[in-house]
């Protein structure tokens, strides 16, 4: 008879590609976050939210940054750091100059931001500082949200649904018994 396609095959084969390659990815995703907390606990590396222009254009509002705590002996002026201040945010802005402090570790630090017409008001006594890596612009938005336990749950049940989408039982077609 004519050239019958079977189509339930097909469907199936496409199921289980669809499912692998989502698995994959999710397994890629999770890697990525053991890769971020392991880096966040060995080199002392963290996320900075941006939610002003005052390092514009280098650092647009919005953004974040991943920064490395480090001694502060060992920044240079031009570097980005984020400083910590006491009851206050933390600054980040560029070291306009350094001098030495009371102790071998310590420095007097001042910084401008790249949208300031002038240096920040106070020099910053301190011996750790957080150095920028590197920043990705617009990200902050999806940080934050990340956060939020819709979001979380909503991944959660994602992945659940996934897994079990990926591990659950089917029908195995019928070999052909005259074989």
């Amino acid at each position: 008879m004519g050239g019958r396609v079977e189509v339930a095959p097909v469907r199936r084969r496409a199921r289980g590609v669809i499912g692998e390659v989502l698995l994959w990815v999710a397994a890629a995703a999770g890697l990525v976050c053991i890769v971020l907390v392991v880096l966040a606990f060995t080199a002392n590396i963290t996320l900075i939210m941006f939610r002003t222009g005052s390092m514009s254009p280098t650092i647009t509002a919005g953004s974040v940054a991943v920064v490395q705590q480090v001694p502060a002996a060992s920044v240079e002026v031009g570097d980005i750091v984020t400083l910590d201040r006491q009851g206050e945010l933390p600054v980040t802005h560029r070291i306009t100059s350094i001098e030495q402090g009371a102790s071998a570790a310590q420095r007097v630090i001042t910084m401008r931001g790249d949208a300031n017409d002038v240096d920040d008001p106070h020099p910053y006594e301190v011996t750790e500082v957080r150095r920028v890596l590197f920043a990705v612009p617009g990200v902050a938005k999806v940080v934050v949200a990340m956060g939020s336990p819709y979001v979380l749950g909503g991944l959660t049940v994602g992945a659940t649904v996934l897994v079990v989408w990926a591990f659950w039982p089917r029908d195995r077609p019928k070999e052909d018994e005259a074989s």
